[in-house]
């Protein structure tokens, strides 16, 4: 037996050397004898790929044959007894193994594996073995889940503290696969902080202490150059520090300030070694072996990065960025050095445009993000940083240094990113100006060729800042930009340029563009023909703000950018960027005085041929000449509609009827709606046969309301048929029927939402037509048939509720909603009969993996229609509440509910809903009217809505009047559908002990009119002792099911008012409730669920839809 086990070893070792013979043949034997005993029950030659398909069966990659029980046992055993190999490579490719198989085996089937991992970290004479050990648990800890972590923690922490607290036992490479696995372990517990909170963070908290004091000893001392395992180390360090941050802030808020001494003290120390190794050059910064042999990142850069993501994180929280606040000014400071140009990033963005525009934006994030978080002081330590280092850096000048431009160009380079905040603060914004200003004028005197980076700069620089600078300035820069695109400058220097003419030109004096504007399109004309990926745009973008600055001068213009513009669309026709910006230009030339006639010229005789002969062309080509086509068509003149007619309408009619590209198809849907937009009634007698064209655009629509015609195909059918209902609305009539039930047909089979939202937007205008005589379209719905509903009406009114939320664009929200409010206002008895989906029900526990959500799927509660509807039009009312400008801007973001201050907790009432009494302000209304119907520029896509006269609706006023006029004519009717709003709204608490409060009230006296009403609402969470009330003010009155506390002030016990009405649950228990508590009658209840009882009908804006609060 001994001897073929010998045998089948060496055979398997001369296959193995075999495969390295320099003969193909023999090599190709090799591996196929490899792979064909790899198949046999006993033999797995390639482990990785062995476990992968063999191992377990039902997995996706398994192939029999399975690997036998008896089999397993002895790979995991000698894999084990393989971990402390003294090759790394080797042990690693062991760790692997081990790791693929625990995802299936650990703990259950392989009980014996943490115990031995951890035998081996504590044995500190078999370094290899501890090596091998953390290697893999490095890549278990990745893998890891709710359940099996905390037992990892609780067990594996402490071997770990001591393996990074022994500097003088293990190496800096072990340390840091110790820190990486309590970065692995505090992420996860992380992940799942947010369903147990308790429990994680009770965990955190009892290990928290001696890490918090290995991390400020490893942060405390000075950064040393050139070694890459010491940067690894902190950049674990930092890395588990902003973990913390993120998940359990509240649990590091105490120690932060210990910890950010010694993090100075790395990030200080660390710029000296960034400068001399990245900056200079003169040190190696080992970017060029970014990760190690385990592939784990390493090199100055990485750890960098670490850093100012550790910042971001403290800088983003609202509690722990008063730690950094008194010492802003230097942070900013020192991370404006950070941004100097690398001597690697000179060389090569030097020599290459692409990488120079694709790397523009590295690292800004540091001092953008402090300026966008920090508020004022953030603003105002940028600005005073830059002026330091620019005088730095003048000094540095002075001195002849060769570098000086360096910090100068970071320093603008700073600013620039966040020029939005200081150009919003009209001090910061001033000051800066005229900072930018002075330094400009006096470097734009220095060489282009000797400083070309700085020289870009300047150039972006100010654009960027325009409007705080000069005209003289802005005008010198403007033609010193223009120049620069048609010299021989660096290749940077014209990137400049570019950038400064898109933001200049838009705005520049007109006698200033004229003279050189010819000059400056045949610039462009040739640095078009040398672009290429990143550049090609920025170009472009360059381009298109000539074009519309340069309009009045259209005619001499349009011979030349139109050709090679064109040029650049057939090169790029497949490239939906490039495509996108070239049509922006050419629309732009179109839309200038005397352009569209030339232009459509121009286009016709190349666009014609394409399309007619959709067949013989490439790829990508037809649907681009659509979009050409549609282009042309939107908003021209009714006798270009009608040429373009002439030669195209036929062929687009072809092709949507035949072809099977769906971006063809979309591309010919959005073109015949330009058509019937642009045509209208005309269109049909173009033809000659009226009634023929008809039947080709009713056909069109029928084939794209096709239920067997895929999604993406039929996109844009609800734009197609919205044009021929707004402009053949006669001819549509006689359809109407028809339409509907292919409407709903194509709905049921849609698998795209926005598909079907589209087409909700048909149903609703299909109401609007209806008008005076609404109940018209009921009744015709309820007589259409729809596959598993009643009739199409209850599918649609499901469907319409359903997506009403998701609907998009102010034109589609205001027909949407205001065809909700006409249905609504029929009191059609259909109505009544309808249940719709009502608010989802969160009963999920842990984290919801794709197997939980399989067996426990989503679950929603059920309402009447009415109510929904109405609901509906509250929120609607609300969401443009919510853009009025100067308005309250609550944290969207989750906040833990603990012992806060009072101002805290004011915002924490009105987030649950509290609203001020008083009557709603007019001014204030048509603030809100403002918001939601300013232009935002962009329909999408739609043709000459702005003539439909629903465009004309403001809709917060049409609201409020709607409601305040249906109130009046259905007082009960409307009381009774407002109750629904309030219903089912879950107060979740995410906090312990007796700080925790749901309302807390604030009353001086009884003569105060304020209460609290909380109506079939339920309160969960997580943590024990909360109280839904608390008494803040002497004379409280709370009406709220639930607890109380008097906040230790037992006297308010006396002067609180407070009822419930059949509570269930725990918190109802009448044992635990205090003693004045009241248990109401159904009559004695009912003042209290009228809104009468806060005079709503007053002041009360309609309520908010149910929601999470």
């Amino acid at each position: 037996m001994e001897s073929a086990v010998d045998q089948d070893q060496q055979w398997l070792l001369n296959c193995l050397s075999a495969t390295l013979d320099p003969s193909h043949d023999v090599r190709s034997f090799a591996e196929a004898s490899l792979h064909q005993a790899s198949l046999q029950p006993g033999f797995g030659s390639a482990l990785s790929k062995f476990i992968k398909k063999h191992w377990q069966e039902g997995e996706d990659s398994f192939e029999p044959p399975a690997v036998s029980i008896d089999e397993k046992a002895v790979i995991r055993k000698f894999l084990l007894l393989s971990l402390d190999d003294s090759h790394r490579k080797i042990c690693t490719a062991i760790s692997v193994a081990v790791a693929a198989i625990a995802s299936h085996d650990w703990p259950e089937d392989w009980p014996d594996l943490l115990p031995h991992l951890l035998k081996l970290i504590k044995d500190p004479t078999n370094m290899n073995g501890v090596q091998g050990a953390l290697k893999c648990l490095s890549l278990l800890s990745s893998d890891l889940d709710d359940a099996t972590v905390p037992q990892l923690v609780t067990v594996l922490f402490p071997c770990l503290h001591e393996i990074v607290s022994s500097p003088q036992i293990y190496d800096k490479y072990l340390r840091a696969k110790a820190l990486s696995i309590v970065y692995s372990c505090i992420s996860l517990l992380g992940a799942v902080s947010g369903v147990f909170k308790s429990q994680t963070s009770g965990m955190v908290k009892s290990i928290l202490n001696p890490w918090i004091n290995e991390f400020t000893a490893i942060l405390k001392e000075p950064v040393p150059s050139e070694d890459p395992d010491d940067w690894s180390v902190r950049m674990e360090v930092i890395k588990c520090l902003n973990q913390l941050i993120q998940n359990f802030s509240s649990l590091i808020q105490g120690d932060l300030t210990v910890i950010m001494g010694p993090f100075w003290q790395t990030f200080v120390s660390s710029l000296g070694v960034y400068v001399r190794s990245s900056v200079e050059g003169v040190e190696d910064s080992y970017e060029e072996q970014r990760y190690d042999s385990d592939g784990a990142e390493m090199g100055l850069e990485s750890f960098v990065i670490q850093m100012f993501e550790f910042l971001l994180a403290v800088v983003g929280n609202s509690k722990l960025v008063k730690v950094i606040m008194n010492h802003l000014k230097e942070l900013v400071y020192y991370s404006i050095a950070f941004l100097q140009m690398t001597e690697q990033q000179a060389h090569t963005w030097a020599v290459n445009a692409n990488e120079f525009v694709a790397n523009e934006d590295d690292l800004t994030y540091s001092c953008r993000v402090s300026g966008n978080s920090c508020g004022e002081e953030g603003i105002i330590a940028i600005v005073e940083a830059a002026e330091r280092r620019i005088a730095e850096s003048q000094q540095e000048k002075g001195a002849d240094s060769a570098v000086w431009w360096r910090m100068r160009e970071a320093a603008l380079f700073a600013l620039s990113s966040v020029s939005e905040h200081l150009l919003e603060d009209e001090v910061s914004g001033g000051k800066v100006g005229k900072l930018i200003e002075q330094m400009v004028t006096e470097d734009i005197k220095t060489g282009v060729h000797e400083y070309p980076f700085l020289y870009a700069r300047m150039f972006s620089s100010v654009g960027k800042f325009s409007s705080v600078i000069s005209h003289e300035v802005r005008d010198n820069f403007l033609y010193a930009a223009i120049k620069a695109i048609s010299s021989d400058v660096p290749v940077p220097v014209k990137v400049g340029a570019c950038q400064a003419l898109s933001q200049l030109l838009p705005d520049a004096n007109e006698g200033t563009i004229m003279p050189h504007i010819v000059g400056l399109f045949s610039s462009l004309r040739g640095l078009l023909s040398q672009a290429s990926d990143e550049t090609l745009h920025m170009v472009l973008e360059t381009m298109h703000a000539a074009v519309t600055a340069g309009c009045k001068a259209s005619a001499a213009i349009e011979p030349i950018v139109s050709p090679v513009i064109l040029n650049t669309w057939a090169s790029h026709v497949s490239d939906p960027f490039v495509s996108s910006d070239v049509i922006e230009i050419l629309e732009a030339i179109k839309n200038a005085p005397g352009c569209i006639h030339p232009l459509v010229s121009r286009i016709l005789p190349f666009v014609g041929p394409i399309v007619n002969k959709p067949q013989e062309q490439p790829d990508g080509l037809v649907a681009g000449s659509l979009d050409l086509l549609t282009m042309l068509l939107k908003n021209a003149p009714i006798d270009v509609v009608k040429t373009i007619h002439g030669i195209c309408f036929n062929a687009v009619i072809h092709i949507s009827l035949k072809s099977e590209d769906h971006a063809e198809l979309q591309n010919a849907t959005e073109c015949l709606a330009a058509f019937v937009a642009g045509g209208r009634q005309e269109i049909l007698a173009w033809g000659g046969d009226s009634g023929s064209t008809m039947q080709c655009l009713l056909d069109v629509a029928s084939r794209l309301l096709d239920p067997s015609l895929e999604s993406s195909g039929s996109f844009f059918v609800g734009t197609y048929i919205l044009q021929l209902i707004l402009h053949l609305p006669s001819q549509m009539a006689q359809h109407i029927w028809d339409l509907a039930a292919a409407l709903v047909r194509r709905m049921q089979s849609a698998q795209i939402s926005e598909l079907r939202s589209s087409l909700l937007l048909i149903f609703a205008r299909l109401v609007h037509m209806s008008l005076p005589n609404v109940d018209q379209f009921i009744n015709l719905l309820i007589n259409v048939p729809a596959e598993g509903s009643e009739n199409a009406f209850v599918y649609v009114m499901s469907e319409w509720t359903k997506q009403q939320g998701e609907i998009q664009g102010s034109y589609q929200i205001k027909v949407t909603t205001t065809a909700l409010a006409f249905l609504l206002s029929t009191k059609h008895p259909e109505l009544d009969k309808i249940n719709v989906q009502g608010h989802l029900i969160d009963s999920a526990s842990g984290i919801t993996t794709r197997s939980k959500a399989k067996l426990a799927p989503d679950r929603w509660t059920v309402m009447p229609l009415p109510k929904k509807i109405l609901a509906l039009l509250a929120d609607a009312l609300i969401e443009i509440q919510e853009q009025v400008p100067g308005g309250d801007n609550e944290d969207s973001d989750w906040e833990e509910i603990e012992a806060v201050d009072t101002e805290k907790e004011v915002d924490f009432l009105y987030s649950t809903g509290a609203m001020p009494s008083g009557r709603a302000r007019y001014d204030h209304l048509e603030a809100m009217a403002k918001a939601f119907d300013r232009d935002d520029g962009d329909e999408d896509n739609l043709f000459s809505v702005s003539a439909d006269p629903i465009n004309e609706i403001n809709l917060s006023n049409y609201l409020i009047d709607f409601l305040v006029k249906f109130s009046q004519s259905n007082r009960d009717l409307f009381h009774w559908l407002l109750q629904i709003p309030h219903l089912n709204t879950e107060l979740r608490t995410l906090g312990d002990g007796n700080s925790t409060v749901i309302t807390t009230q604030a009353r001086e006296s009884k003569d105060e009119d304020s209460d609290y009403s909380l109506i079939h609402c339920s309160v969960t969470g997580t943590g024990s002792g909360t109280f839904l009330g608390r008494a803040w003010r002497p004379t409280p009155g709370i009406v709220a099911p639930a607890g109380w506390s008097n906040d230790n002030h037992p006297k308010r016990d006396s002067l609180v008012e407070f009822r419930e009405y059949k509570n269930i649950g725990p918190g109802a228990n009448p044992a635990g409730q205090a003693k004045f508590v009241k248990q109401m009658t159904d009559e004695e209840v009912r003042p209290f669920l009228s809104l009468g009882y806060i005079v709503a009908s007053e002041w009360l804006l309609p309520p908010l839809q149910p929601r999470l609060v």
